[in-house]
């Protein structure tokens, strides 16, 4: 079974820095896209940054050139690094990955269950 972890998240004043990481789990044939979500008190869901299998980025406008997403296909595990953080950025964040399994022959969508970000003083 496939599983999605995530981890990293904590309190940080604003100005300061976290690194989140997404491990994956199970018998995992590949990993396609990924990406990096999140969710703030009474709002939706977002997307923060995605990754292609080959590793181009794409990132929402409030976080570009503050977040950078990556990932490391050996150990099936994708990155967010998140450098001069705002209030505004806290909120649940949650990885997604689009993997197939050696079990199947089709590629499903996982989450992981989310860690939680708060960026105060």
């Amino acid at each position: 079974q496939v599983q999605l972890v995530e981890s990293g998240g904590g309190l940080v004043q604003p100005g300061g820095s976290l690194r989140l990481s997404c491990a994956a789990s199970g018998s995992i044939f590949s990993i396609n896209d990924a990406g990096w979500y999140r969710q703030a008190p009474g709002k939706q869901r977002e997307l923060v940054a995605a990754i292609t299998s080959g590793g181009r980025p794409n990132y929402t406008d409030s976080v570009k050139g503050r977040f950078t997403i990556s990932r490391d296909n050996a150990k099936n595990t994708v990155y967010l690094q998140m450098n001069s953080l705002k209030p505004e950025d806290t909120a649940v964040y949650y990885c997604n990955a689009e993997i197939r399994s050696f079990s199947s022959y089709y590629v499903y969508t996982y989450w992981g269950q989310g860690t939680q970000v708060t960026v105060s003083s």
